[in-house]
């Protein structure tokens, strides 16, 4: 009886042991880098441009802020939002409304995703250069790609503001280019094509794809 036990304990642990080594691999599967010289797509969304989420232009044609912005500027406008003359260089001190160019052109069947146009890279500790696209209010599927060396790993970050709670969905297959020349200067240039384990609905299929060209920061 003790023997039957002991060998059952086993296999359960080996199953365990198994189990966490796929999902660690799974969850950690990196795909080889196509270097090119010259990649010969459109990417002429790098010239556009949106100002920071929740500025816009108001009906009195100034620049201001909507949703979650800073308390201090409401005292800054009358009551049909119109910033106060004697208050724009404070207000415009306070928010930001940078001209912020796109670096990112893309589509995807992912949850609660309404788009985004921007993704962010920096060098990281360890070689490894890290970009994760932005959310929104309305965005809560971020495709995160790690780049070291001649290889790249790549997953979507889900956090649901529903009650799907959070996952991570591992790259199932894919491939990248990169535009070697500009990557030695510091620039991401790549077109890329990706799809993703859905650990939450298996039957239902995700993919990312696209373009991006971003900075890549430093430390």
């Amino acid at each position: 009886m003790k023997i039957k036990f002991v060998l059952l304990l086993i296999l359960v642990l080996i199953g365990l042991s198994y189990t966490t080594a796929v999902k660690e691999t799974n969850s950690n599967r990196k795909i080889k880098i196509e270097w090119t010289e010259h990649l010969e797509e459109d990417f002429s969304f790098k010239e556009k441009w949106s100002y920071q989420e929740f500025i816009y232009k108001n009906r009195h044609g100034q620049l201001s802020c909507d949703g979650s912005c800073p308390v201090e500027i409401d005292r800054m406008k009358d009551e049909s939002g119109k910033i106060y003359q004697d208050s724009l260089h404070a207000f415009y001190a306070i928010i930001d409304t940078t001209h912020v160019f796109h670096s990112l052109r893309s589509k995807n069947k992912m949850y609660e995703y309404s788009g985004t146009d921007y993704i962010d890279f920096q060098k990281i500790k360890g070689g490894i250069i890290r970009g994760k696209s932005a959310n929104n209010v309305s965005t809560n599927s971020s495709l995160i790609i790690e780049i070291q060396n001649d290889s790249c790993a790549v997953w979507v970050d889900f956090n649901s503001i529903r009650d799907l709670g959070q996952h991570n969905f591992p790259l199932e297959n894919g491939a990248i280019k990169i535009d070697r020349n500009l990557f030695e200067q510091g620039i991401l240039k790549a077109v890329f094509n990706f799809n993703f384990e859905n650990t939450l609905e298996p039957n239902k299929n995700l993919f990312w794809n696209g373009q991006i060209y971003s900075s890549i920061k430093t430390e």
